[in-house]
């Protein structure tokens, strides 16, 4: 499938998690995929983006290694996302990497992720936790910088303020997360 055929293709995906799951199957029946998929991504303003998106998230929830070969691309295209559509699904697979690379498990996407992409990482979840989005976003990237601050001692000061500061005006949702991350963090 070329990448213009995986484009039209997700015209077809909608928020239902049957049609979601059927794209999310193809694609790890063909790993080579990704690579288009995170292409199509970095459409930013085109709202097929989104879809991808959610294909992407979908798969790594089932698959985590099948991203590991294009972290690089990930990485780079992760921090471009605009629609709010788009972030949320990002910021998951954000997340669910970090999970996997600081498990106890010996995990093979330690061996995978390297420093350019735990920086980029936590980059963006800073980005995504301070700029407008939408909680489900935020709290991903709480989440993950609370996970990368095991590694870069300066992130937990910086992630414990931002917390505070914007714990008050934060959804409950939003509250709820802060909590759970500030009580670990003291």
């Amino acid at each position: 499938m070329t990448q213009q055929e995986l484009y039209e293709s997700l015209y077809y995906v909608d928020h239902s998690r049957d049609k979601r799951t059927e794209m999310a199957k193809k694609v790890l029946m063909n790993p080579d995929l990704i690579h288009p998929l995170l292409e199509i991504i970095n459409l930013t303003k085109d709202p097929i983006s989104c879809k991808a998106s959610w294909i992407l998230e979908a798969v790594v929830r089932k698959k985590l290694n099948t991203i590991l070969p294009f972290l690089n691309r990930f990485t780079e295209v992760m921090g471009n996302v605009e629609l709010e559509s788009s972030v949320r699904p990002m910021a998951k697979v954000c997340e669910l990497l970090l999970e996997s690379y600081f498990s106890k498990k010996d995990s093979v996407s330690r061996e995978k992720i390297n420093e350019s992409h735990l920086e980029k990482m936590t980059s963006t979840c800073f980005d995504w936790l301070i700029g407008e989005h939408k909680v489900a976003a935020k709290a991903y990237s709480m989440t993950s910088l609370f996970l990368l601050g095991k590694k870069y001692n300066w992130i937990h000061p910086e992630l414990k303020s931002v917390l505070e500061q914007n714990y008050s005006k934060g959804s409950a949702a939003y509250k709820a997360r802060a909590r759970m991350v500030l009580k670990k963090l003291n």
